[in-house]
């Protein structure tokens, strides 16, 4: 009996080798018909791919999305910071040719001042709460800078020079609420009067010209400068320019608006000036100026 079942067993062998080798041959030749079990194979291995390969397809596709924004990202950052670095730059140089547009100006305003002795120097604090009134600059007594002397800049009379110490100065602007703050000036083109600057008007952003006798002719766009007299000030230095003038409250005298030449906001560079000639005698009956 298991002889029989072993050999029936080696039989079925022989037979499904032999049938596996006829069908193996027969798929292998040249033929434009396939049979339909071949066409069922076929055809549900396709169905099966194609199940398949849209979802891989968009997998993959969502890692390689993730990648590509990966790499957005990377190169995004890396931009913002290549902009910051150069908007950085941008600002940096233009502050450096303000500064040197700055300088040069008060270079070729210092080389101007034939007649008196200048000293250069930079503004290094100025309070907020104190802005039209005080600033410190970075020159004292050991640079030859003395209570008094005149401050400007580049475009015209800022102050003066309020105290010193041995390597700083504090200026105090000619916009200083100070009523001690005034400077005895003339107007271009009026002959013999001199007048004086008391006061600052913040809303109109200008000087005030007081005691213009009513019958002398101030008219807008005339020039102001300071006229040498009291000591303290040297003369001609270029206060600013009339743009309205007022009758006073009685009628006896008026007020001329004076817009300052220089920029009181915005102070970076400064010179300090005195006179190398003799000081003008203070004209008898002047009022004292500061």
């Amino acid at each position: 009996m298991p002889q029989f079942f072993l050999n029936k067993r080696l039989i079925l062998l022989l037979v499904s080798i032999i049938i596996l080798v006829a069908l193996i041959g027969f798929s292998l030749q040249d033929r434009d018909k396939l049979t339909w079990p071949e066409q069922f194979v076929k055809d549900s291995v396709g169905w099966v791919q194609s199940l398949f390969h849209k979802p891989s397809q968009s997998l993959a596709g969502f890692f390689n999305n993730i990648h590509d924004i990966q790499n957005t990202y990377e190169e995004n950052k890396l931009l913002k910071e290549k902009l910051d670095q150069y908007v950085i730059l941008e600002t940096e140089a233009q502050i450096l040719k303000k500064e040197n547009e700055e300088l040069k100006a008060v270079l070729e305003k210092t080389e101007s001042l034939d007649d008196y002795d200048s000293i250069q120097a930079t503004v290094i604090n100025r309070d907020p709460t104190l802005w039209y009134d005080l600033l410190t600059v970075n020159r004292g007594s050991q640079h030859g800078v003395k209570a008094n002397m005149a401050v400007i800049t580049s475009q015209g009379l800022i102050g003066k020079v309020k105290s010193v110490s041995a390597y700083h100065s504090t200026i105090q602007l000619l916009s200083s609420p100070d009523r001690k703050n005034r400077i005895s000036a003339y107007v271009q083109d009026v002959q013999n009067q001199f007048f004086v600057i008391e006061g600052y008007d913040q809303e109109e952003e200008s000087l005030l010209l007081k005691e213009i006798p009513f019958e002398v002719e101030v008219k807008e766009g005339q020039s102001v400068l300071t006229s040498g007299l009291g000591g303290v000030f040297p003369k001609n230095l270029l206060i600013g320019e009339v743009t309205e003038v007022v009758a006073d409250n009685y009628g006896l005298t008026k007020t001329a608006y004076v817009k300052p030449a220089a920029d009181f906001y915005e102070i970076n560079h400064v010179i300090i000036v005195d006179r190398k000639m003799d000081v003008v005698e203070e004209v008898e009956g002047e009022g004292e100026e500061e």
